[in-house]
């Protein structure tokens, strides 16, 4: 296999060999359809910098990094200024948040992850980003295949996604209720729901290992209590995202 050619063939096998178990994939919207999802969305939804992915990566000025969603480059430029990074690639659906990155990000691609091609050689990235993103994916799992295929022996994935489990949500499915909004855990852009279980499985599946899964937040006092109380049993229900650090095998 050519390695310019990973998205395809990893295209082709999407819709002929998905695991057992795995929800069915919808049709495929147009590209003006979805990208006009997010077209009404304000600036501040763009913005964002992932400083703690940043801060789990090594220092290795030579380091070269994927972000998938990428907004307006807040979190490459922080790898930059940080030395975690000589090169960094962002995707962004959204032109607008694709232009404003342009001024910390060399080379932006504007599309969506899960029909674009990539042209990006297998095994050739230390990391990968995708930050409150899979959640608004028709088939996250393939696009983690696909992207764990671009990451050398002991790159890393780190990703984040809000937790279905948490407890606020269940409070509102007891009272038969689903708010919908613009953004947040809410966000009405959402596709696809996680577990922390589900979302270690999402990981696994591609052939990553799961160093790290936990909330994004570090768990304030109640929260510890409980857990503490619970011998961590409930500790599904007090992370409202789910944070994961997925490391590709030698």
């Amino acid at each position: 296999m050519q390695q310019g050619n990973v998205g395809v063939v990893a295209r082709q096998a999407h819709s002929t060999s998905r695991p057992a178990g795995r929800p069915p994939v919808g049709a495929e919207r147009p590209e003006h359809v979805l990208a006009a999802d997010y077209a009404g969305k304000s600036d501040a939804y763009f913005v964002g910098a992932r400083r703690d992915f940043i801060m789990a990566l090594e220092r290795n000025p030579e380091a070269r990094i994927l972000e998938v969603g990428c907004g307006s480059g807040e979190t490459a430029a922080i790898a930059f200024e940080m030395e975690r990074c000589g090169s960094y690639i962002g995707i962004e659906l959204d032109p607008a948040a694709a232009e404003r990155a342009r001024r910390f990000i060399p080379d932006v691609r504007v599309g969506n992850v899960e029909t674009m091609a990539i042209d990006i050689p297998a095994a050739s990235l230390d990391a990968v980003i995708l930050s409150e993103v899979l959640e608004h994916l028709v088939d996250p799992w393939c696009v983690v295949a696909r992207l764990a295929e671009l990451l050398r022996p002991g790159g890393v994935m780190l990703a984040s996604s809000p937790n279905v489990a948490h407890y606020g949500f269940v409070l509102q499915l007891l009272r038969g209720e689903w708010r919908l909004a613009d953004s947040g855990p809410h966000d009405r852009t959402h596709l696809r729901w996680f577990t922390p279980v589900s979302y270690r499985a999402m990981f696994e599946e591609a052939g990553l290992s799961v160093r790290r899964l936990g909330p994004v937040a570090p768990p304030g006092p109640k929260a510890r209590i409980l857990s503490r109380l619970s011998a961590g049993r409930l500790d599904h229900l007090l992370m409202r995202q789910i944070a994961v650090e997925a490391v590709r095998g030698g």
